[in-house]
């Protein structure tokens, strides 16, 4: 026997909560960190209730790291028939990311979670880092379908160690020369082509 009267399907999430709670997790986490701040005061920073953001977000740890997220545009991955071009364009591309207030923020607060909240720092490689280290793949097996580097060169490791030379240049900015050249000088060493 079916039912006359179904149940009409529950109220559709609010775009403009959706954005209050992100925005009031990005400012506690900028205020109180991420151990201090709770899913009560987030709830009562962006005007909603608990049970609004518990139907979005199954912890606190995935609730942070969307909102980290939100701030971040997604990288195209470009192809222009090269590597070294490839490589300058993600270069340009994470400058004009990073090398800003809220940029450099926001990476503040993934390092600052990451290293003190291993849930936090599994869940955003889960989610975010490791599709985007399957994704860059792409540009490095390109690469290697033309030649311009050797048949075993790791992507994987070239993703890690261009992440890396980013960040600890966004910590520690270089005086001799703009970001984005000392980071692809720093990755030079690391991505030997036939021909640059």
């Amino acid at each position: 026997m079916t039912d006359a009267n179904p149940k009409p399907p529950g109220r559709p999430r609010s775009a403009r909560a959706h954005q209050a709670i992100q925005q009031a997790t990005l400012a506690l986490l900028g205020e109180v960190g991420f151990a201090a701040m709770s899913i009560e005061a987030i709830a009562a920073r962006a005007g909603v209730g608990k049970a609004t953001i518990y139907r979005r977000y199954s912890s606190k740890d995935e609730l942070v790291a969307d909102a980290i997220e939100s701030i971040r545009e997604e990288v195209q991955l470009p192809d222009t028939g090269r590597l070294w071009t490839d490589l300058e364009a993600l270069i340009e591309n994470a400058a004009q990311i990073t090398l800003t207030p809220l940029g450099r923020q926001s990476v503040a607060m993934i390092l600052s979670s990451a290293a003190s909240h291993p849930t936090f720092a599994q869940l955003y490689w889960d989610k975010y880092l490791e599709p985007r280290r399957r994704a860059f793949a792409i540009v490095i097996e390109r690469a290697k379908a033309r030649g311009e580097v050797a048949a075993d060169l790791d992507p994987g490791l070239v993703f890690d160690a261009m992440s890396g030379i980013m960040l600890y240049a966004t910590i520690f900015p270089p005086v001799a020369e703009p970001w984005q050249a000392y980071v692809r000088r720093a990755l030079g060493l690391i991505v030997a082509e036939s021909e640059r």
